[in-house]
């Protein structure tokens, strides 16, 4: 696949360009949920990046791994290879006069979320777990090199939510957007429409993980805290800008249908392990009691 230009703040990769040079800016970072550092916009590629970094896998439970890059690269948010269980898929032939019916079971994993380095003993470990049936992002921030790790995997959908249309900069056959309040991927994964963060902002239940408990996946739309006991919202967490107490309410009321146990956040070591919903309830209504207390209140 061809080098394209790769935003060193966010990690969103823009299509290669006729023209001699990279775009003048990043639509991602210029926006108020983002920054350009001080010294300007600054690209680098897919080719520059593989003499310099690798990604690390880590296993947090049966089926669920982490996909980092080190050193930190980008906005440093982590993915997720999720082994959801195997499906039947048939398939018809002919063989002289008779029809013969053959019976497949093939793995359905999903990648979370996406990084922006990708190479090739990345592809190779996670074909070796299963390879990958979908990959689902959480939003714009995250949409990072998707193009690439879509055809890595054979064109593989890239599930994104329609009201997040206008932020995918790299425009591909393989970006499947999707309307309304949820979305069911196959059997025991389903994608929420949360909003807040951004309007299409999306998030990813899984009823199958936690030993039947269910599992959140969240992106940043819910920021674990630094207590792995609590969660907050944000329009933009570099330039806090907060959400208003109806986003709150709201996604609240998303959320409130669904069980989980277990919520994984966007960075390295930020997941609640246990009474995960309890402990999004509780943090959504504080947040909400703050916004109207001052200090006397307090």
């Amino acid at each position: 696949m061809a080098d394209g230009h790769i935003c060193k703040t966010c990690g969103v990769e823009f299509p290669p360009t006729s023209s001699q040079g990279p775009p003048s800016s990043c639509i991602i970072c210029s926006d108020d949920r983002q920054f350009v550092p001080r010294e300007g916009q600054v690209w680098t590629s897919m080719s520059k990046m593989r003499l310099q970094f690798r990604n690390g896998f880590k296993k947090h439970e049966p089926q669920v791994f982490e996909i980092i890059t080190f050193p930190k690269f980008g906005i440093g948010q982590r993915a997720f290879l999720i082994q959801t269980q195997g499906m039947y898929v048939w398939s018809y032939g002919r063989c002289a006069f008779f029809l013969m019916v053959f019976m497949f079971l093939i793995e359905g994993n999903i990648l979370w979320d996406c990084i922006s380095f990708l190479d090739d003993a990345t592809v190779e470990i996670i074909k070796s777990l299963g390879g990958l049936r979908a990959i689902a992002i959480s939003h714009p921030h995250y949409y990072s090199t998707n193009s690439r790790w879509s055809e890595a995997f054979g064109g593989v959908p890239v599930y994104i939510h329609e009201w997040d249309k206008k932020w995918v900069v790299y425009q591909h056959e393989n970006v499947k957007f999707w309307e309304g309040k949820t979305f069911q991927l196959w059997e025991g994964l389903t994608l929420l429409h949360l909003g807040g963060h951004f309007a299409g902002a999306q998030i990813l239940h899984w009823s199958h993980g936690a030993q039947g408990r269910g599992v959140l996946f969240t992106g940043d739309i819910l920021q674990v805290g630094m207590d792995n006991k609590t969660v907050s919202i944000m329009r933009s967490y570099p330039n806090y800008i907060p959400l208003s107490s109806s986003h709150a309410k709201r996604i609240g009321q998303v959320i409130e249908p669904w069980d989980f146990e277990r919520l994984y956040g966007a960075f390295q070591d930020r997941e609640i392990e246990e009474n995960a919903k309890s402990c999004v309830v509780f943090s959504l209504q504080r947040y909400i009691d703050w916004l109207s207390l001052d200090d006397a209140a307090a």
